[in-house]
């Protein structure tokens, strides 16, 4: 402005000057024109060109309670102000609905339009702001900056979390929706180790996923070895104590991360989303996306994967992300370059301690007898417990894998494995599973019509009337329905009275209360010798 000022009062001044200046500050023409007026008039206005007078509105810490109040609703917080505004004035009282207490309302004089007030909502409060106001205080952090971790050498953490695939899967005849539990490298965005599991995850399907992710031999390599931290949630499955243990004994240090903190483990927060947009959503059976309301012929329809081919395709698509996918971090590489080019030595664990550190101990030693050894109730056996009976052995297994164990000396040399005795055969586990659903279907009818029986229905009102209860019973039938609810209370039918006590031996020691009237208690007022 000042050097347009200059040029004004040299009489050089021309439209050119005026649209570059325009051009350069991103305003029109006639801006600049109006902003040199204001400079010739206020001296002060040269150095805040378009700088507006300190009268217009702003939203003060009053205005920002009832923009709370209404949940981020701003035309309600104006409608409410210019009704208190009015009730001070003498008009005729305007009652907002469901507003906040008149006296909560501060008064304005004069109250600002509606556009003004709108404009100054979205000037005075960031973006951030507003979402909290309507969606609560989580729903800021998408407008939030976070600062990014510096980019360390392989092995120095990785993050872990599991997953679920939103589609139905056949699971040995029952459509269930999969999980997916891996470990990543921070460094290089590398997939170390992936488990797949039909139905809810457990420590077993972490540590299946830490084995895959720690060895570097077969089909889990190249990428691999121990690392030195390992950054997972709150989780109880990874918090186990088998989990940490196991972590604990390689010399990996756990960050648990607070509660809710997804972008504190951003890496396999962004890996989760990339699966469900790059597979997932391909796949037949993806739930997020409604399916058309009329299919011309089911028999179209693709039928769901089974389990086994899930697990092909989420194995098919960890090979692709590791050696065909250039994350924009990587600078053009693919995960396992990054990973090979890496000059950090890597530690490796050979397989066999591996699997013995993988495994749960029962806690305390136990003898093998002629039925093999006995654990939580069963009796297990193998073929090389002949001629061992007597022998004191300690019990190491698989979480959740019941079916085996293994067996180890009280030094925790592996010794064998043994297996269930007495297993039921696959027509019976069959045979169990269903009947197993239809009792649960049973109980899921009958909570339903108990809670039909709960359910109370009211009459509609188009005034503000007292409410009516709906649904006529005669007398007979509450009689009826009250005299059954009266047979089925066990506690109502028994008779503690029916047969009386009889009397304590007289040796006991019983108390005053109970104590027949004038007697003694043996011994009260003997002398002691």
């Amino acid at each position: 402005m000042r050097r347009l000022l200059q040029l004004r009062a040299q009489g050089r001044l021309s439209r050119g000057h005026v649209r570059l200046t325009g051009e350069c500050l991103g305003v029109s023409e006639r801006t600049v024109w109006r902003w040199l007026a204001q400079a010739e008039a206020d001296l002060g206005a040269v150095a805040r060109p378009g700088a507006r007078s300190g009268d217009r509105f702003e939203v003060t810490a009053e205005v920002r309670v009832l923009l709370a109040y209404w949940r981020g609703n701003a035309s309600a917080v104006h409608r409410q102000l210019v009704a208190r505004a009015g009730a001070e004035a003498g008009e005729p009282a305007t009652v907002v609905p469901g507003g906040a207490p008149a006296d909560a309302v501060p008064l304005l004089d004069p109250v600002p339009s509606l556009s003004t007030f709108l404009r100054a909502v979205r000037r005075d409060l960031t973006a951030g702001e507003r979402t909290a106001l309507v969606a609560g205080p989580e729903a800021a952090r998408a407008h939030d900056v976070f600062g990014k971790r510096p980019r360390l050498w392989r092995n120095h953490t990785w993050e872990a979390d599991h997953v679920q695939a939103p589609l139905l899967v056949d699971a040995d005849g029952d459509l269930v929706r999969p999980w997916v539990t891996w470990f990543i490298d921070t460094a290089t965005k590398t997939i170390t180790g992936t488990a797949v599991t039909p139905g809810h995850p457990s420590r077993a399907s972490i540590l299946a996923a830490l084995r895959a992710a720690i060895l570097r031999s077969g089909p889990y390599g190249p990428a691999g070895g121990i690392p030195e931290r390992v950054r997972v949630d709150r989780g109880k499955d990874f918090l186990s104590k088998t989990v940490l243990g196991m972590l604990g004994t390689l010399g990996a240090d756990v960050d648990d991360l607070p509660a809710y903190s997804p972008h504190l483990k951003g890496t396999v927060e962004n890996l989760n989303r990339s699966v469900d947009r790059m597979l997932f959503a391909a796949l037949p059976g993806y739930t997020v996306t409604p399916a058309p309301r009329r299919v011309k012929n089911a028999a179209d329809s693709p039928p769901p994967l089974t389990f086994t081919e899930f697990t092909t395709e989420v194995l098919a698509w960890t090979r692709w992300w590791n050696t065909d996918h250039h994350p924009n971090s990587l600078q053009g590489q693919t995960p396992i370059a990054a990973w090979q080019s890496d000059p950090t030595p890597l530690s490796d664990i050979p397989e066999a301690d591996l699997w013995g550190l993988m495994l749960e101990d029962a806690g305390r030693l136990r003898k093998l007898t002629s039925h093999g050894v006995r654990w939580r109730g069963r009796d297990y056996i193998g073929a090389w417990m002949a001629g061992q009976a007597g022998r004191s052995v300690r019990i190491r297994h698989m979480p959740h894998h019941d079916h085996e164990i293994e067996i180890c000396d009280p030094s925790g040399r592996h010794l064998g494995t043994a297996h269930l005795a007495d297993a039921a055969t696959p027509e019976q586990l069959d045979a169990l599973r269903r009947a197993r659903t239809a009792r649960a279907r049973r109980l899921r009818e009958e909570a339903k019509k108990a809670e039909a029986l709960r359910r109370q229905r009211y009459a509609p009102a188009t005034t503000p009337t007292a409410p009516h209860r709906l649904g006529a019973v005669t007398a007979a039938e509450a009689d009826l329905e009250l005299d059954a609810a009266a047979h089925s209370d066990l506690a109502a039918l028994a008779l503690p009275d029916l047969i009386a006590p009889a009397p304590p031996p007289e040796d006991w020691n019983t108390p005053a209360s109970l104590r027949p009237a004038g007697e003694r208690r043996p011994g009260a007022g003997e002398e002691t010798p």
